[in-house]
């Protein structure tokens, strides 16, 4: 950014002053300038009044002063002409600059300073694209794991997935413990028959989840690690663990969005096939939220509540919380059974 800056300045003042050359050199002094200048200008102003008069008693003089003006100016030499030697060729260099200037703008400040009406993840993605050509040959000229890690990024960033692929198998060569690359090459490769219209077989299949799998043992705490985790168990129908992946995933990253829709189509299957799923579905998850984790009521994975203390709240309501008493016994163990389960996920 700021080398941008320097070379638009530095390219400002060249050409300027290129383009304001001919007119110093090729001018000659002129004995009358300061009388010239102050005739014009009186001149000018006399014009002006009689422009905007609105006396008219006043127009007779203002006319015969302006008159003198103009004859005193008459009565003085001729200012001297430029003289054209090189003119045309040093204003060509200074448009020329001029044009330089234009594109260098367009290609190094303009972009970035575009950058802040964009949000951070929307600018980040545009920088990936424009650094793009130099991390691959760079990468492919030092042939680095920091470099093809960098490339990577880049590439998966921007949604060139084909280079993602190349540049992350690269640096897993070097050093097959890089979560961020085993984890995305992974899910390029689980989702790589949606791109190419080819069905991956079982073994591929296998390979992609066990990536996936062993960057999550390698960084639990990395919130993509469990994101990607929970998109492959869904993948293979584990719903179960999906959820828990991908609510794990909510907890480290409390603004991330990225799992919502996934934990909202599986929580949907699920409620079509679970009796229990639906009874929460059409009585708890308007406060609760769809998957226990909270909303205009308390959360009930991180409840603390034993079982009983659970039968006697939802029988008999508490507070703004409206009683159940009606539920059959099945769906009330039901649910207590739910409740119980995602306690000891939130632990």
């Amino acid at each position: 950014m700021i080398l941008s800056v320097i070379l638009l300045i530095l390219i400002v003042v060249i050409a300027g002053g290129l383009m304001l050359s001919p007119l110093r050199a090729a001018t000659a002094p002129d004995p009358d300038a300061l009388q010239r200048a102050a005739l014009e200008a009186e001149r000018d102003r006399l014009y002006d009044e009689l422009a905007t008069l609105k006396d008219e008693t006043r127009r007779p003089d203002l006319e015969r002063r302006a008159a003198l003006a103009l004859r005193e100016l008459d009565a003085l030499a001729p200012a001297p002409r430029t003289r054209s030697t090189g003119t045309r060729r040093m204003a060509l260099t200074g448009v020329a600059l001029a044009g330089l200037l234009t594109v260098a703008g367009a290609v190094t400040f303009i972009p970035r300073w575009q950058l802040k009406s964009l949000d951070a993840g929307e600018a980040q993605d545009v920088l990936a694209v424009l650094n793009l050509p130099r991390l691959k040959a760079e990468a492919e000229r030092t042939q680095g794991a920091a470099a093809y890690m960098a490339w990577g990024k880049a590439a998966f960033d921007s949604g060139t997935y084909d280079q993602a692929l190349t540049a992350y198998g690269n640096a897993l060569k070097q050093n097959p413990r890089q979560p961020e690359a085993l984890r995305r090459l992974g899910i390029l490769l689980l989702t790589g028959g949606e791109r190419t219209g080819r069905e991956l077989s079982a073994e591929e299949a296998n390979q992609a989840a066990l990536l996936i799998r062993t960057a999550a043992q390698l960084a639990p705490d990395e919130a993509e690690s469990q994101l990607l985790l929970g998109f492959a168990f869904a993948r293979f129908g584990q719903d179960e663990d999906a959820l828990a992946a991908l609510e794990r995933y909510r907890t480290l990253e409390p603004k991330g969005r990225d799992a919502d829709e996934m934990i909202t189509a599986i929580r949907a299957r699920q409620t079509t096939q679970d009796p229990t799923l639906r009874t929460y579905a059409a009585s708890c998850a308007s406060c609760h939220g769809p998957t226990g984790a909270g909303g205009l009521g308390p959360s009930l994975r991180a409840s603390t509540l034993s079982r009983e203390q659970l039968r006697q709240i939802t029988v008999q309501g508490r507070g703004a919380m409206p009683a159940f008493p009606d539920l059959s016994a099945s769906q009330l163990n039901g649910l207590l059974d739910l409740m119980q389960r995602w306690q000891k996920e939130g632990e």
